[in-house]
């Protein structure tokens, strides 16, 4: 009973250090962050996505009002994602495709991803996933009723990370990931949970197709960070999201 009540006096301080962990929002300097909670905070992650997309919302809908094409409005909400979370992912994305097809085993993988340079591999793959996500993006728009998908579409690709925190072992025994620790089962499935209902109260039954392909999408990667070197980092995690984005918001573009 008495952890129980633990639990939930940390919750609105889980949201507060998921936020300040995942986006460049400065909540640390309006409210004390325990940072001490590491991946007990993790179920919050799918909340934290919601704040840089509705800022990126709010762009695109002033953009749409002044009269810009879908286009031009996806690409400002696109770049206004990339600035209120500080790059954290896509910068995971380009080490991780360095390292995994940059280096011949896993030791110099893992080298090339700490290397802060940016390699041949990482610069394709950061140029393709912005890209994919602004043409993505821009049929969304186009289509109208672009709010809910693009919400949705954060809270689900931000789910993933607690899953492959828990799934895979970390593969480096230093960094960020690791300094975050393992959130337990329930921490992980509190987070997807949230995360689905999410999307089906955003979208209705339309989620089913962008959860489903990002289930694809993050058991891919995890099948080749397993691979490549052993388990996960914190620029697997961003690796992650990235592309459970790119799934989800491939799904509800098809729709």
């Amino acid at each position: 009973m008495t952890r129980l009540k633990h639990e939930a006096l940390a919750l609105p301080g889980d949201i507060l250090t998921a936020l300040a962990l995942l986006t460049r929002l400065p909540v640390h300097r309006i409210f004390a962050v325990d940072f001490t909670r590491g991946a007990g905070a993790s179920w919050a992650y799918p909340l934290a996505g919601l704040a840089p997309a509705l800022i990126a919302a709010g762009v695109i809908a002033l953009t749409s009002l002044m009269g810009l094409a879908a286009g031009a409005a996806a690409a400002f909400g696109l770049l206004t994602l990339i600035v209120t979370t500080g790059a954290l992912h896509e910068d995971g994305l380009a080490d991780c495709a360095d390292g995994f097809w940059g280096g011949h085993d896993r030791d110099r993988r893992l080298e090339i991803m700490k290397d802060s340079r940016m390699g041949s591999y990482g610069t394709i793959a950061l140029v393709m996933s912005l890209l994919i996500r602004w043409y993505l993006m821009t049929g969304i728009v186009a289509q109208g009723g672009w709010l809910g998908p693009l919400l949705a579409v954060a809270t689900l690709s931000r789910a993933t990370m607690p899953l492959l925190m828990a799934a895979l072992p970390n593969a480096r025994g230093s960094g960020l990931s690791a300094s975050v620790g393992v959130p337990e089962r329930a921490t992980v499935a509190l987070g997807l949970l949230l995360a689905v209902l999410g999307a089906f109260a955003l979208t209705g039954a339309d989620a089913l197709a962008p959860i489903l392909w990002t289930a694809v999408g993050v058991t891919t990667v995890a099948a080749i960070a397993r691979t490549k070197i052993g388990g996960q980092t914190g620029d697997v995690l961003g690796a992650t999201q990235q592309v459970a984005e790119i799934a989800a918001l491939a799904a509800f573009s098809a729709l």
